[in-house]
């Protein structure tokens, strides 16, 4: 089990890394969180939706995602509220304290029984903590850290992170707040993001070791341009002031309190001739070629937001007064329409709020989510195709996570006959034709909207930009409006990823002891064949 100081400190990233390098040794590992609280989720192939972590884990472990691998997962609604989803499926929103007094005494089987079944398929199981084991509030009802240890005989290593400092505090003050038969259970240190100069550090490795009896496994360095996908938004902090290059492309995310799934931009940000901006104020808008309205598990509130800090009239305003290109993605989408509506406080207490108005659409907000891996081909009158005369369309791989419907409003003061649909997506995972006999509002056949000059579109698909004929396309759409010469082909995402799974293991194989964490593991080392 991997367990960390704090939230942060880098246990998701050395969990995938050692997934990897099992994999690579000739083992088959498998990775498992048993309650994860994150927005940024992953879709799995039968369509359910669990943490994305542990869905990149399982893609670094050469696996499909299944919810074993993270069987609950908390959704943050807003303050203290949050939606419960059990085995992929939301099941319920709840308070903390309901989900603490009424929900954990019973999670306990949910979280055994998913780890069973995952030890009885596989090698090895990497487990995932969360936050630190040290939150003296929580223990006593804790699914996730010590007690999941303890119930799986586990032994814990326990990593930090250096960059932040206070690296010895942290560790010995964890180890000093656990019960000894926990601390019993923590079998090495593991020392991340180190910047400096090892032998300076190196006395301080060595108290810590005789102060504590437990040997420091390794200290890795920080990795910049770390390039696989983040779960958690607090790695947009560094993103936002990161001072990045000027390149020949600026695309501009809103960064709104509850986006959800931002990892749909990475691809975008590997591109050679973008730069990829996370913006929360109007006055950083600066002159983007492309402003993004990402996903969002609030739409209402975070559409508030937006008029909050006057983005929806800056946005409006750039969009209006020169090339900008406006793309909402899921939430995004819902926003950029006429109307939402939420009869049922599915997302907000809210019930109705008028959108931004740029696309003929209402969202009313349901009861049921829909999660659906989703392939497809831009439609033939799709804006975004640069070459409306082929006649095969650019093919899609993406997924879907939202609980709105998206219907044409043909009441809107906006023409509908101006606008086009984007996607035709295989009938099998879609849901049948609209009702001929609806009148006023008829239910889009086709995913997604964009006006027909290709300045305004949004859709429902996340991971549109992974693919990369899209990806390209579009991009060099945009390059051919600002005067710029095409790329046509740039890199494979998939491959990206993979070679990027290779990397970091590689760092973690030269910077950790090996040996030991076999012999912690209980397995045998094998010689690894770096072909």
């Amino acid at each position: 089990m991997l367990q960390g100081t704090a939230s942060d400190v880098g246990k998701s990233i050395v969990t995938t890394a050692l997934c990897r390098l099992f994999l690579q040794d000739g083992y088959q590992p498998a990775p498992y969180k048993s309650q994860n609280m994150a927005l940024n989720s992953y879709v799995t192939l039968d369509g359910k939706e669990i943490g994305r972590a542990q869905g990149v884990q399982a893609e670094a472990c050469g696996l499909p995602a299944t919810t074993d691998m993270n069987p609950i997962l908390i959704k943050p609604i807003k303050d203290m509220h949050s939606q419960i989803v059990v085995h992929g499926v939301p099941k319920m929103q709840m308070s903390a304290m309901d989900y603490r007094n009424h929900f954990l005494p019973q999670a306990k089987t949910i979280v055994l029984d998913a780890l069973d079944r995952l030890r009885e398929q596989y090698d090895i199981v990497l487990m995932e903590g969360a936050g630190s084991p040290a939150e003296i509030n929580l223990k006593d009802r804790d699914i996730v850290n010590m007690n999941l240890a303890g119930w799986a005989d586990a032994p814990v290593l326990l990593i930090s992170d250096i960059d932040r400092g206070g690296v010895f505090a942290s560790l010995v003050g964890t180890l000093e707040l656990l019960e000894p038969h926990e601390r019993a259970r923590v079998k090495g240190f593991i020392v991340n993001k180190f910047r400096g100069d090892l032998a300076l550090l190196q006395p301080g490795l060595d108290w810590l070791t005789k102060r504590t009896g437990i040997p420091v496994l390794g200290v890795l360095p920080y990795i910049p341009e770390l390039r696989i996908e983040a779960e958690d938004s607090v790695v947009l902090d560094e993103l936002q002031y990161r001072r990045q290059k000027e390149k020949e492309m600026d695309i501009v995310v809103i960064r709104y309190p509850r986006i959800s799934n931002f990892t749909d931009f990475d691809a975008l940000g590997w591109e050679p001739d973008v730069v990829v901006r996370y913006v929360s104020n109007a006055d950083d808008l600066g002159q983007p070629d492309v402003i993004i309205l990402p996903g969002t598990k609030d739409t209402i509130s975070d559409l508030t937001f937006l008029r909050e800090r006057g983005l929806d009239r800056a946005i409006k305003g750039k969009w209006h007064e020169r090339e900008v290109q406006l793309v909402g993605i899921c939430g995004g989408y819902q926003m950029l329409g006429e109307r939402l509506f939420d009869p049922n406080a599915v997302e907000s207490e809210t019930k109705h709020a008028e959108g931004l108005g740029l696309l003929p659409l209402i969202t009313t907000f349901a009861k049921e989510k829909r999660t659906v891996r989703v392939k497809g081909t831009a439609a033939k009158e799709c804006p975004l195709r640069v070459d409306k005369n082929k006649e095969t369309g650019l093919t899609v791989d993406a997924y879907e996570i939202h609980m709105g419907i998206t219907e044409i409003d043909e009441s809107a003061r906006l023409r509908s006959e101006d606008y086009r649909p984007l996607f035709v997506l295989n009938t099998e995972t879609k849901e049948a034709e609209a009702d001929p006999s609806a009148e006023g509002i008829k239910k889009v056949h086709l995913e997604g909207c964009g006006a027909a000059d290709g300045k305004v579109w949004g859709t429902y698909l996340h991971g549109l930009f992974d693919n990369d004929e899209f990806r390209r396309t579009w991009l060099d759409g945009l390059r051919l409006q600002k005067g710029l010469p095409p790329i046509s082909e740039t890199f494979q995402a998939a491959v990206y990823k993979t070679q990027e799974f290779d990397r970091v293991a590689e760092i973690v194989r030269n910077h950790l002891d090996l040996d030991q964490i076999y012999e912690i593991a209980g397995l045998p080392k094998k010689t690894h064949d770096i072909t």
